[in-house]
C-alpha cells in the first residue's frame, strides 16, 4: 500500500473520530449497554445543544443506573422542563425522587417524597395508560406513610386502574399488595387465577415463587413454579433468569436445605456475575 494511501485512510480515520456524536449514535450506545461511551456522547449534545430534551433524559437514567441520585434529579427535571407533556419523563423523575428520598435525612425525605407522588401523578394524568407510572404510583402509596400522601386503599385502587387496562399486569400488582398487606392466602389465589386462562404466564410463576420465598408458604408450589420460570422466556420487563434462581435459593433456604441454596445462588451468578442480591445471600449463607 502506497504511502499517499495509507496517509489518506489515516485522515479519514481521524475524522470520523473528531465527528460529533448524533443523537442516533448516543441512543445507539445506550440500547447496547456501552453506558460510559453513551454518557459522553449525551454530553456532547447537550454542550451544543443544552435544550435537547432527550439528551438530558438519558442522561437522568444514566445517573440513575450510576445511583447518583443528584445528577439523574438535576437531568430529569430539565428533560421534564424542556418537554412538559412526556409522560415517560415525568416518570422517570419520580423514581429519581423516590430513590433520593430513600436515602435522604428525615427532613429532606419528606419534601423528596412529595416530589416523587406529585411527579408520578403528572406522568399519569399525562398519559392515564402508563402504566408503568401507574405502577409507581401503587409502590409509592403502599410505602409512604399517609401523611405524605400514602396509604394501601390508594394502592389498590391504583392497581385496579392497571388490572382494568391490562388484566394480567393488574392482577400481578394486585396480589404483590395482598403480600405486602400481609394476605398471603388471597395473594396466592390471585396469581393462580391467572394462571387458570393463561399457564404459562411468567410474571405469574414468578409470583408465585417468590411469594413462597417470602413467606415459606406453599414451598413446593413455589418450586414448580420458579422451575417452569426457567423453562420460559422472560417478557420485557419481566425477572430474567438470574432473580429466579436466586429466588429458588430463599425457597430452599426457608426449607432448611443450605447446599441446594448455595447451588441456587452459585447459578444465578453464573447467569448473571454483578447480580448483587445473589453475591449478598451467598455471602450470608451458614
Amino acid at each position: 500500500m502506497s504511502r499517499r494511501l495509507l496517509l489518506a485512510l489515516f485522515v479519514c480515520c481521524a475524522g470520523l473520530l473528531r465527528a460529533e456524536p448524533t443523537g442516533e449514535d448516543a441512543l445507539t450506545l445506550y440500547k447496547t449497554k456501552r453506558y460510559p461511551e453513551a454518557r459522553a456522547a449525551f454530553e456532547q449534545i447537550v454542550a451544543r445543544d443544552p435544550k435537547n430534551a432527550p439528551a438530558h433524559y438519558y442522561l437522568g437514567i444514566l445517573a440513575q443506573r450510576r445511583s447518583d441520585d443528584e445528577e439523574a434529579i438535576r437531568q430529569l427535571e430539565q428533560a421534564t422542563a424542556l418537554d412538559p407533556k412526556n409522560s415517560d419523563y415525568f416518570m422517570d423523575l419520580g423514581a429519581a425522587y423516590g430513590s433520593a428520598a430513600g436515602n435522604a435525612g428525615i427532613f429532606a425525605k419528606m419534601g423528596l417524597a412529595e416530589k416523587c407522588q406529585a411527579a408520578l401523578e403528572h406522568s399519569v394524568a399525562l398519559n392515564p395508560d402508563n402504566l408503568a407510572a401507574r405502577n409507581g404510583l401503587v409502590t409509592y402509596y403502599r410505602s409512604a406513610p399517609s401523611f405524605v400522601g400514602g396509604g394501601m386503599s390508594k394502592a389498590y385502587g391504583e392497581a385496579e386502574e392497571i388490572r382494568k387496562r391490562d388484566p394480567l399486569m393488574g392482577a400481578t400488582v394486585v396480589g404483590q399488595l395482598y403480600l405486602a398487606d400481609k394476605k398471603y392466602e388471597e395473594a396466592f389465589a390471585t396469581f393462580e387465577d391467572v394462571l387458570k386462562t393463561k399457564p404459562d404466564a411468567y410474571i405469574a410463576l414468578y409470583s408465585i415463587g417468590r411469594a413462597a420465598a417470602q413467606t415459606g408458604l406453599h414451598l413446593d408450589r413455589g418450586e414448580q413454579a420458579l422451575r417452569r420460570c426457567l423453562e420460559l422466556s422472560p417478557g420485557k420487563g419481566e425477572p430474567g433468569h438470574a432473580p429466579v434462581q436466586w429466588r429458588l435459593g430463599n425457597l430452599f433456604e426457608k426449607r432448611g436445605d443450605p447446599a441446594a441454596a448455595r447451588a441456587a445462588y452459585e447459578a444465578a451468578l453464573k447467569i448473571d456475575p454483578t447480580f448483587a442480591q445473589a453475591k449478598d445471600s451467598l455471602a450470608k449463607l451458614k
